[in-house]
C-alpha cells in the first residue's frame, strides 16, 4: 500500500469543460476517476439487479437502457431518490477501489471528477476542489450546441445545479476554460505545480 494521494474535487456545470479538463489532468499522468463512466460501467454489471428490482423493465439484454430509466425518473424527486440510494453506493465503492490503486501505484495527486461535488456532499471525500468553469455566454453555446439540446432542456437541467456562482465561491481553485484548450492546459500545469509544492514543502522535501 502506497502513501495517500492527495484527493483534488473536479466539478463544473453543464457546459462549462470539465470533461476537456478531466483530460488534461490525464495528459499530465493525473489519474482520473470518472463518477459519470463509473455509472454506465455499474448499468451493465453489478447495478442491473438492484436497478431492474426497483424500477421494473428497463434492463434489456442484461443491461440497464438509460433511455427506459429515464422515463420513470425524470420529473420524479422521489424516483429519483430511490434511483441514487442504490447508484451512489456502487460508485463509492468503485471510487475507493480506484483510490487503493492509486495509492499503490505512488500517484501523488487523483482526480475525483463528480459532476455533482457540492449537491451531493462529496465535498468532505476531497482534500480540494477545482471548479472548471466559463462566462454564461460561452457555456450557453456550448450546450446548445449538443444534438437534442433545447432551451427548456438546459434550464431544467440548471435546476438541478448549484449556481456557478456559488461553486466558484466555494472553489479551492478555478480553471476558466473560456479562452480555450491551451489556456486551460496551461492553468492545470500551474496548479499542478503547485500543489506539488506544497506537498513538497509538507514533507520537507
Amino acid at each position: 500500500m502506497g502513501v495517500r494521494p492527495f484527493r483534488l474535487g473536479l466539478t463544473g456545470s453543464i457546459g462549462m469543460g470539465k470533461s476537456t479538463t478531466a483530460a488534461l489532468f490525464r495528459e499530465f499522468g493525473v489519474p482520473v476517476h470518472d463518477a459519470d463512466a463509473a455509472v454506465h460501467a455499474i448499468y451493465e454489471a453489478e447495478g442491473v439487479a438492484p436497478v431492474e428490482a426497483a424500477f421494473p423493465g428497463v434492463a434489456v439484454e442484461g443491461r440497464i437502457d438509460r433511455a427506459r430509466l429515464g422515463t420513470q425518473v425524470f420529473g420524479d424527486d422521489a424516483a429519483m431518490k430511490r434511483l441514487e440510494a442504490i447508484v451512489h453506493p456502487l460508485v463509492r465503492a468503485r471510487e475507493a477501489a480506484f483510490l487503493v490503486g492509486a495509492a499503490r501505484d505512488g500517484a501523488p495527486i487523483a482526480v475525483l471528477d463528480i459532476p455533482l461535488l457540492f449537491e451531493t456532499g462529496a465535498r468532505e471525500r476531497v482534500d480540494a476542489v477545482v471548479v472548471v468553469s466559463a462566462p454564461e455566454s460561452v457555456q450557453r453555446a456550448r450546450v446548445l450546441a449538443r444534438p437534442g439540446m433545447t432551451d427548456e432542456k438546459f434550464a431544467a437541467i440548471l435546476t438541478r445545479q448549484m449556481p456557478d456562482s456559488e461553486k466558484r465561491r466555494r472553489a479551492d481553485f478555478i480553471i476558466d476554460t473560456g479562452s480555450g484548450i491551451e489556456a486551460a492546459r496551461a492553468q492545470v500545469g500551474e496548479l499542478l505545480a503547485a500543489l506539488t509544492a506544497r506537498a513538497n514543502a509538507s514533507t520537507g522535501n
